[in-house]
């Protein structure tokens, strides 16, 4: 008990009064933060790969139709028939 009373009396009245009453009110804060964070880089994934997707269809096809047309399977008549036909059901 005397080392005890020893300590306390050399310790300072700042530390003697320090105390930890938990992590307060403001603790969700944090958690809530992260949850915003990775939800807002899920979405931005999910929208990102949704406009891709969707623009890949036509993308494609007229790539496909160029290269039959680069390598003479084609003719540049049916090129553009079948361009136009591409276009308009990308729409």
């Amino acid at each position: 008990m005397w080392r005890h009373t020893a300590l306390a009396a050399g310790t300072s009245p700042l530390l003697a009064a320090d105390r930890w009453d938990g992590p307060g009110a403001w603790w969700p804060v944090f958690p809530i933060l992260w949850i915003l964070v990775i939800g807002g880089i899920v979405t931005t994934v999910v929208l990102l790969g949704r406009r891709n997707r969707t623009l890949a269809g036509p993308r494609a096809g007229e790539a496909k139709l160029a290269e039959r047309f680069a390598s003479g399977d084609i003719d540049e008549q049916e090129y553009r028939e079948r361009r136009a036909v591409l276009r308009e059901q990308g729409r």
